[in-house]
């Protein structure tokens, strides 16, 4: 989807069409919190998801800054995954605002398909989409960023040398920013220039895994299938504090509010975890976890709470406190019979 938060905020307040829109946090630039999107007007001001609300608010002070609705969010979402169902069941969910879908046994041109997607999609949610159209994951994720917004861009195997090579590396999915500075100090700027590395100097320099990785992907090759169900292998919830605080009731408060939310969350999905761990981040940016396995699997409050609390326990509250959270690890699914049993 294209800027989606923003999109939808658009859409639901006519009065911000045109305007720069940053959605992120409380809505409060002068408060913690980050970029969760930014409307391409306020992309114009450099404004980009992940940035603090304070820079971006310095980057473009006339933006209105909205907080993160993810109910709506999440309702429209549904409308447009829905849609895309009735095209092919063969769908791995991505995120909130993007999916992979299989149309390889629908017997139609793909452009076809895509348009009458955008179609649906417009007609049934009032927002736009950009579609990327390729023969496997990879290129098609790449397809659906060239031409943002309310693009169809297809790239077949025959288009990789002229329109994938030509590209930053950073364009690959799975390149980060401190692979992309590696490979600059290589002299490696484009997919084509690392394409043209061989694999033995690859894999002499990110070690097997990843140098076959970037041999495979920087030639358009991916053999990754749609995942059309997962596994969660966690349930997480943290906080970061608006100013750094050393009150320990504080911090408490947060813990045990963490713990009660990820108990929810644990029930809700109809799993167990037997691992408890207590993130702890200082005002410097120091991060320290703490953990313990449980002998048995749970989602009881008072179970992830006294845990979380001993966790706790064993972290020295030496400087004042960023950001607290908690995460239950080592999930398991509860049978059917289990299922609204207490603990």
């Amino acid at each position: 989807m294209d800027a989606f938060f923003a999109a939808v905020e658009q859409k639901r307040h006519p009065e911000l069409i045109g305007k720069p829109v940053v959605i992120g946090g409380e809505g409060d630039p002068t408060q913690r919190g980050v970029v969760s999107t930014a409307s391409y007007e306020a992309r114009k001001f450099g404004v980009h998801s992940a940035m603090p609300l304070r820079t971006a608010y310095k980057l473009c002070p006339q933006a209105v800054f909205l907080p993160v609705d993810y109910r709506e969010y999440s309702r429209v979402s549904e409308i447009i995954k829905h849609i895309l169902r009735e095209f092919s069941p063969l769908m791995e969910d991505v995120g909130i605002d993007e999916a992979f879908l299989d149309i390889s046994g629908i017997d139609r041109p793909a452009r076809e398909i895509a348009s009458e997607i955008k179609k649906r999609i417009g007609e049934g949610t009032g927002l736009t989409c950009s579609i990327g159209i390729g023969p496997n994951k990879l290129i098609a994720k790449i397809a659906s960023d060239m031409q943002k917004p309310d693009a169809l861009t297809i790239i077949s195997e025959a288009d990789i040398q002229s329109r994938l090579w030509p590209l930053s590396v950073r364009k690959l999915w799975g390149v980060g920013p401190k692979t992309e500075a590696h490979l600059k100090s290589m002299g490696i700027g484009t997919i084509g220039q690392l394409a043209a590395l061989p694999l033995e100097a690859l894999v002499e320099t990110f070690g097997n895994s990843y140098g076959n990785f970037l041999y495979e992907s920087s030639r358009g090759i991916d053999d990754a299938p749609l995942v059309t169900h997962w596994e969660p292998k966690s349930a997480s919830r943290e906080t970061t504090f608006q100013r750094d605080t050393d009150n320990w009731q504080a911090i408490a408060k947060n813990l045990a509010d963490l713990s009660r939310e990820v108990a929810g969350d644990l029930k809700k999905s109809g799993y167990r975890g037997k691992n408890v761990t207590v993130k702890i981040r200082f005002s410097d940016f120091e991060t320290v976890t703490r953990a313990r396995t449980l002998p048995e699997t749970t989602d009881s409050l008072e179970s992830i709470r006294r845990t979380a609390f001993e966790c706790l326990g064993r972290v020295e509250l030496k400087k004042r406190v960023r950001l607290v959270g908690v995460r239950v690890g080592k999930l398991e699914r509860v049978s059917s019979g289990e299922e609204g049993m207490e603990e």
